[in-house]
């Protein structure tokens, strides 16, 4: 799938790109299994479906003369967070949304595609096309995610695709070394972007090294083995008593055998934990006791993006050590999407990079994801920094 935004394709075509890439993600799938909600941070994929849709028929065709809504009710099942679109179905409850069904929902979507049709030529929707292309990718990752969650959830551990992911190699380790200064931090206005990564602006970054990879498996399993998680010198204290309350010993979808060997629960089941891969699905929490096992820390997010053009990312989404603020001058896009990012930034933490999650064409090295620290579901992992 090309991305939403490249400059080679019509506004059209990326949107049928990006639609028709949501319907392939969840052909896989089961009526069953695209229903089911696994705890109350993620949606049934049918939902993402469903959400995805709204969104276009929300902002952008209540406005398309001669338009008429698929089914006036969705609006109160599928809004996710927007208070001034009215009342929403709770979100821990999505999964009893056993109706519409989703062979309905499937028809929702081709209504709202045939609607669509008459949108592209309205230079005035060009913006809030692109934002409703970008939200769709987010979902699109979402859906994945999601029902990770809800198959690792099922005693069986069913597979969502064929084929075992493919043995990583061994690379080295090395420190990039930056000598700080004034950097540049944020969206230059080249392409589309949320708002939450404008405006462009200065930092003041002080010498520091990153490393030139994330933390692989074997690395982590070497803080397991020395008792990372037993021993509370490591740990934030509001992350010691979560790992005390719910028991963490290892990162989410670690598995270990009757005969003590480990394996790892991936989109392809149940998998030989890979030594060279990223370790994935940590918290903050555990990204910032490993760093501090390893006598290092997080990079903050203005760190982690100047060094970005010279280390490659997009396997998991690496923790930083920035709490979720606005930049300085930011302003919330305009109209109903006001609500998209500037009401959460509070009590969460940037990550940055991308995952093996992220649809083509999503990733940039201003992307500023954000998630509550004690959050493992997501493709989530650790690049360390130090200062110099």
């Amino acid at each position: 799938m090309k991305a939403a935004v490249q400059p080679s394709s019509s506004l059209a075509q990326a949107y049928s790109e990006v639609r028709a890439h949501s319907v392939a993600l969840a052909a896989p799938l089961s009526a069953e299994d695209a229903g089911v909600q696994s705890m109350p941070d993620a949606s049934p994929a049918k939902w993402h479906l469903a959400h995805t849709s709204w969104f276009f028929e929300t902002v952008i065709l209540s406005r398309v003369a001669g338009y008429k809504p698929f089914d006036p009710r969705f609006a109160f099942l599928f809004n996710s967070y927007y208070e001034a679109l009215g009342p929403r179905h709770p979100r821990p409850k999505r999964g009893l949304i056993t109706r519409p069904t989703l062979d309905e929902v499937l028809a929702y979507r081709a209504h709202v595609d045939r609607g669509m049709s008459a949108a592209f030529d309205d230079d005035s929707q060009r913006e809030a096309i692109l934002l409703g292309l970008h939200h769709e990718q987010q979902h699109q990752e979402l859906i994945l995610t999601d029902i990770k969650h809800a198959f690792f959830s099922n005693p069986l551990l069913p597979a969502y695709r064929n084929g075992a992911p493919l043995p990583q190699p061994a690379t080295p380790l090395d420190g990039i070394s930056l000598p700080g200064g004034v950097s540049l931090i944020g969206d230059d206005g080249a392409g589309f972007a949320f708002d939450n990564e404008s405006p462009r602006h200065q930092v003041l970054l002080r010498p520091f090294r990153i490393a030139s990879r994330p933390v692989t498996n074997g690395e982590y399993r070497a803080f397991i083995e020395d008792g990372g998680y037993r021993r509370a010198e490591f740990w934030l204290s509001d992350g010691w008593t979560r790992i005390q309350e719910e028991g963490w010993e290892a990162p989410l979808y670690w598995l270990r055998d009757d005969d003590g060997s480990e394996s790892v629960f991936t989109l392809s089941g149940v998998q030989p934990l890979d030594p060279n891969a990223p370790v994935e699905h940590v918290s903050f929490f555990e990204a910032a006791a490993y760093a501090a096992w390893a006598k290092a820390r997080l990079p903050t997010e203005f760190e982690w993006e100047t060094a970005s053009p010279l280390f490659d990312h997009g396997q998991v989404w690496e923790w930083t050590r920035s709490s979720y603020d606005p930049y300085p001058g930011f302003k919330a896009f305009e109209g109903v999407a006001q609500e998209y990012n500037g009401k959460f930034m509070v009590g969460q933490l940037v990550l940055r990079g991308g995952s093996v999650a992220t649809p083509p064409g999503h990733i940039r090295s201003t992307y500023r994801n954000f998630f509550p620290p004690a959050a493992r579901w997501q493709f989530s992992g650790i690049r360390l920094a130090e200062d110099i």
